[in-house]
């Protein structure tokens, strides 16, 4: 095949497709890695959750570039798959932190050892909770539904914005209004994270919880806000069509899904380090040399 004969188009297309074959390559690897030393099903169910974030986000992604024609509520319908598994990622992450400290909301335990530990609230929050609160059973929950109300929100508008779409009702104000919501639920899903991390930063330092906590916010900010400035650089005229029968906003949805196609390459192989199967492998030979010394 002579590169130099193909379009911009077909370069496009073959050079994503490329990096979702990448994508899957890094994640798939490294979910058989935990499949096969699955160990602590509570951990690494919430890590075999968030290790497929990367490769559903390319390929809903390549298929959105390739259906180029396709009608807006299908472009909202491929966006909102990504969004509401990114809600249910940030939920499990937060499980996930809970399992590294035998935390469990509903079976109302929390170690004596985390126990009154003070929480630092910062502005706007600030404008709702007190400066400093003591951790407790109620407040672990509220932290946990700070998270999770982003996992409800987020289904919820999806569904409001295809109807409306679907509809002919969907003018750019009331885009604007979503986009103000949602960044307002999950700013607040994931302020609850930053704050849990910031408690128990030494507890969870062997778990390297920043690491696995910027996998995540890379792809959900990287996504999002790079959405909102393609948006933005459409409103001010930098991104326009030049042909009467191209919609610009077909042109965003490529630049978006193009752009979200490589970055799934890096966040998939920055996963092998921060997701790595290596503490389970620990665990595993832990086991059989105890095995052998009761023998």
């Amino acid at each position: 095949m002579d590169i130099t004969k193909l379009d911009r188009g077909q370069i496009t297309y073959i050079g994503t497709g490329l990096c979702v074959l990448l994508t899957l390559h890094f994640s798939v690897k490294l979910l058989l890695q935990h499949l096969y030393h699955w160990k602590n099903p509570k951990e690494q169910k919430a890590i075999v959750v968030i290790i497929l974030m990367a490769p559903l986000y390319a390929i809903v992604s390549y298929v959105g570039l390739v259906d180029f024609w396709g009608s807006k509520a299908f472009f909202t319908f491929l966006e909102s798959i990504k969004e509401c598994y990114e809600a249910f990622v940030i939920a499990k992450f937060l499980s996930l932190l809970y399992s590294y400290l035998n935390i469990s909301i509903s079976k109302n335990i929390v170690p004596d050892s985390i126990k009154g530990r003070e929480i630092h609230h910062s502005f706007p929050m600030t404008l709702f909770q007190p400066h400093s609160v003591r951790l407790e059973h109620r407040t672990l929950k509220l932290l946990k539904n700070w998270t999770w109300q982003f996992v409800m929100i987020r289904p919820a508008c999806s569904l409001l914005m295809i109807l409306l779409q679907m509809l002919g009702a969907y003018p750019s104000w009331v885009s604007w209004t979503f986009t103000i919501i949602l960044n307002v639920s999950v700013s607040l899903a994931l302020y609850s994270l930053v704050v849990f991390y910031h408690v128990f930063q030494k507890e969870l330092a062997p778990h390297k919880p920043l690491a696995k906590f910027l996998c995540i916010k890379g792809i959900v900010f990287f996504c999002f806000w790079q959405g909102i400035v393609l948006k933005i650089l459409v409103e001010m005229g930098v991104i326009r069509s030049h042909h009467f029968w191209l919609d610009v906003e077909r042109i965003q949805e490529a630049y978006q899904n193009m752009l979200v196609c490589i970055e799934m390459v890096i966040f998939s192989f920055i996963q092998q380090y921060a997701y790595a199967v290596t503490p389970y492998l620990a665990a595993a030979g832990s086991k059989s040399e105890s095995d052998k010394k009761k023998e």
